[in-house]
């Protein structure tokens, strides 16, 4: 199976043989980020999101199975859809960020700002940030700042117009 993902360039990702998939599974915990980073490069076609270690190698390890033996079915991939919108309770903000996208629950943001340094934890259902629970990085973003911002560039999850 070969695939290819768009991006500036059209990128072709080879399909991985089955019996390489555990001793590849195995090599991921030992890597150098650098490398876990190249693996993304070569079997995604893109640059590797801005996420923690174990989001990285969770991810990979999912590739290279999905590479090797196939992956979800369309109606499988619908089935996910449906529940999911069951789970977020219809919310379309949480729906908007889909949870691939979204940082890990437990994952800490850190911004320093006019000298200040400011932490706010991802949470299952949103953000926490100086002890209160926020819906969203744009929300504070304003609160550190006073003005509004994309919170997502503001903590340096994504590029200012990407």
């Amino acid at each position: 199976m070969t695939r290819a993902k768009p991006n500036a360039t059209t990128t072709t990702i080879t399909a991985i043989p089955k019996p390489n998939v555990p001793a590849r599974l195995a090599a991921l915990p030992g890597m150098p980020i650098g490398e876990l980073k190249a693996e993304w490069r070569s079997l995604f076609g893109t640059e590797p999101p801005p996420y923690n270690r174990r989001f990285l190698e969770s991810r990979l390890a999912y590739r290279i199975q999905e590479l090797a033996y196939g992956g979800l079915k369309p109606e499988t991939l619908a089935r996910l859809e449906a529940l999911g919108e069951q789970f977020d309770g219809r919310n379309i903000t949480l729906r908007r960020i889909r949870h691939e996208q979204r940082p890990i629950a437990g994952t800490r943001l850190i911004r320093e700002y006019q000298g200040v340094e400011h932490v706010v934890t991802v949470t299952r259902d949103g953000y926490e940030y100086q002890g209160r629970p926020y819906q969203s990085l744009s929300a504070i973003a304003r609160a550190i700042t006073g003005t509004r911002w994309n919170g997502w560039v503001f903590f340096g999850l994504r590029k200012p117009g990407a």
